[in-house]
């Protein structure tokens, strides 16, 4: 049996996810969904970001670590969402190389 994703992949709809955070690529959840539901790409945006700091404890070091540093919120921020989106790119860097660059994108 074919699953819906993959009936919708080869259809040729991309499959993009719009939820990015820490638990899902600490847990490999995101993987998970690359490897098994046909995922493509992900977005993301503040409101995103902060049901996800604000949401778990999977931001809790880093945090913490920024706060020693005596960084800012501003910086804080900046930090742990980059971080974020430097590795769901490694995750999708093999989706981006097999379709050109078509799909494979952090948003």
């Amino acid at each position: 049996m074919t699953a819906p994703t993959q009936l919708l992949s080869d259809a040729g709809v991309s499959i993009w996810l719009d939820d990015l955070s820490r638990e899902r690529l600490s847990s490999g959840s995101l993987q998970k969904l690359i490897d098994g539901k046909n995922v493509v790409g992900v977005t993301t945006n503040p409101s995103i970001f902060h049901a996800a700091i604000t949401g778990g404890h999977y931001y809790d070091a880093k945090i913490a670590q920024l706060a020693a540093a005596g960084a800012d919120v501003e910086h804080a921020v900046f930090e742990i969402t980059t971080e974020d989106v430097a590795a769901a790119c490694d995750l999708f860097a093999p989706v981006a190389a097999a379709t050109g660059g078509v799909d494979g994108r952090v948003s």
